[in-house]
């Protein structure tokens, strides 16, 4: 039994660990052979401020259950970001997601986080404390977020392209 209650705290530890944030919620409606059935759709980021972050979307009869779908869903679509020592990006990069274009900056430290919206919440949770964004085109918020983790997903540390160019680190900053 004492290895049960172990296993439990350390759930609720990893548990924790974890922020939700809901962007939207929304009643939407089909419309049935009887007349239209309402149910609320729910869009949550789902992320630990270390650098994981994802995006769900849920959907129920309910706003509760919508939200733990959202959170469940988000929890599946996580990503990992490289974050540097300044709690900023490594380099400038674009996303897209649907009709939505955003476009991320790094910032020196002390700028804070300069976005909007779902992009703003995104890099909230992904524990990204400096850096400019801005949103273009669609202002929905879900092809938003989708666009931030979108360009997040495709942020590459400056180890990552030595590498792959096979060159040292330090001839990546002469030039």
């Amino acid at each position: 039994m004492a290895t049960n209650r172990r296993k439990t705290s350390k759930t609720k530890k990893e548990e924790t660990n974890w922020q939700e944030r809901v962007i939207q919620i929304r009643r939407v409606s089909k419309v049935v052979k009887g007349g239209k059935k309402l149910s609320f759709r729910a869009i949550v980021v789902v992320g630990n401020e270390r650098g994981q972050v994802g995006v769900g979307v849920g959907k129920a009869s309910d706003v509760i259950g919508a939200v733990k779908k959202g959170v469940a869903d988000g929890k599946k679509h996580l990503i990992d970001i490289p974050i540097t020592k300044s709690n900023s990006i490594p380099h400038p990069i674009n996303g897209t997601g649907g009709g939505a274009k955003v476009i991320m900056r790094p910032a020196s430290p002390g700028t804070g986080v300069i976005a909007g919206g779902a992009v703003r919440t995104v890099l909230e949770l992904a524990g990204v404390r400096n850096v400019l964004a801005k949103q273009l085109g669609s202002n929905n918020p879900l092809n938003n977020a989708r666009a931030a983790v979108n360009a997040l997903s495709t942020l590459r540390t400056f180890a990552e392209v030595a590498e792959d160019r096979g060159v040292p680190v330090e001839n990546l900053y002469i030039s």
